[in-house]
């Protein structure tokens, strides 16, 4: 029997982008339980953005952090008739951004090999004094912008996108209310509006629930909140993140309802 064969793990990602989650999940046998705990939405004042890219030609470099920016940024650039520079390099933060990013038609070149912002800002190539344009979303962390800086560059960021927390889903909360086995975090807003959505609640329906994070800074957020995490994969990915969870319930007793 595989590992995760029964087990109820709970999918906090929004609606529209859980499906490989989900799918990766059946694979394995896993019974997931939608709770999307954050909405994606536009950035409510988009000026910002289509004056950014009305100057695009000044930029060495663009760099995304997420799919989420991806979407908008394109949907804007074709909105306003605009085509990036051939002289403007693209970096992504990851492989599902590189992937949406291709969805567009657009080349990167550059992916860090650690798909978390601080190794983009670290690793990113010839940037001292070339101007970098950060297209994500508001509220975003500033570690990568001080590590650009640190390292010379001259960053502009441009709020292209809102995180939000979701409108509870009534059905998602009575199966997790029946009880999980594992909670998934695919980022710290997911983790955060977890808390936010349930309150006094979020940390009781985690007790004996195994939390898998999917990156550092998801992690970090989780154990703020006051969650433990007990998996966090080498690789930020779904597949990565879904794979270290299969591994933790490895030789551990059959599901559901099993020991974390």
């Amino acid at each position: 029997m595989k590992p995760l064969a029964e087990r109820r793990v709970l999918v906090t990602r929004p609606w529209a982008q859980a499906g490989a989650l989900v799918s990766a999940l059946r694979t394995e046998g896993a019974v997931p339980i939608r709770f999307p705990t954050i909405e994606i939405r536009p950035a409510g004042d988009l000026r910002p953005l289509d004056a950014a890219i009305a100057r695009l030609v000044d930029y060495g470099w663009l760099a995304f952090t997420s799919a989420n920016g991806v979407a908008v940024f394109w949907d804007r650039l074709r909105a306003l008739g605009i085509a990036v520079p051939a002289g403007v390099r693209i970096a992504a933060v990851g492989t599902a951004t590189a992937r949406a990013l291709a969805t567009w038609g657009a080349t990167v070149d550059f992916i860090p090999d650690e798909f978390v912002g601080a190794r983009l800002g670290a690793a990113l190539p010839d940037v001292a004094g070339r101007r970098v344009l950060l297209a994500r979303a508001a509220l975003a962390r500033e570690d990568l912008v001080d590590i650009l800086a640190a390292r010379g560059a001259l960053v502009d960021e441009v709020a292209v996108y809102d995180t939000i927390p979701a409108t509870p889903d009534p059905e998602g909360l009575a199966a997790l209310e029946r009880g999980i086995d594992a909670a998934t975090f695919t980022s710290a807003s997911t983790a955060r509006n977890f808390a936010t959505l349930l309150g006094l609640r979020a940390r009781p329906l985690l007790d004996g629930v195994a939390v898998a994070c999917i990156g550092p800074v998801t992690a970090a957020e989780a154990r703020g909140l006051g969650f433990t995490v007990h998996v966090e994969p080498d690789e930020h990915t779904i597949p990565g993140l879904v794979r270290a969870l299969a591994e933790h319930y490895a030789g551990l007793p059959a599901g559901p309802r099993g020991a974390r």
